[in-house]
């Protein structure tokens, strides 16, 4: 191989610029556009489940079990270790909950709408509605295939 074209080859401008263009068709394609915008997505939803748990249901868990003080300071003391199981319970029920929306989400809500865009494929779609020049073509079609033959009756 030619020594001069080695050393063109090892240019980092044009190497800078190809990965630059590689980046570029990777990151503006529309799947890793629709990715970023689920993560975002999911982060929120993360937030507001996050907010039922220890907003909501957790200090209404705190009302109806008997105890004193916050979930937050349930713990158990064993042997004088104090082991926390308030906030790991809250996180439980948080997950819980995330893993039941998802479930409705995915398997039940998209399980059911791809059930009926299989149907719409299956089904076969009715013909459209003749027009009149196709009734009419129809109806000298039928007439002549109904008509005795030209000699047939001699």
């Amino acid at each position: 191989m030619n020594p001069l074209k080695q050393v063109t080859a090892l240019d980092p401008t044009k190497r800078a610029f190809s990965l630059l263009d590689e980046f570029r068709n990777f990151a503006f394609k529309g799947n890793v556009i629709d990715l970023a915008v689920g993560v975002i997505i999911g982060a929120a939803f993360g937030k507001i489940v996050n907010s039922l748990v220890t907003h909501i249901i957790m200090p209404f868990i705190a009302v109806v079990l008997p105890g004193q003080g916050d979930y937050k300071d349930w713990a158990v003391d064993i042997n004088g270790s104090v082991i926390p199981y308030g906030q790991f319970l809250a996180e439980v029920v948080n997950f819980l909950i995330v893993a039941a929306a998802l479930f409705l989400f995915i398997v039940k809500f998209l399980g059911w709408v791809m059930k009926i865009r299989k149907q719409e494929a299956v089904a076969p779609a009715a013909p459209p509605p003749l027009t009149v020049d196709q009734k009419l073509l129809t109806e000298i079609r039928d007439l002549l295939q109904n008509r005795p033959a030209a000699g047939a009756g001699r």
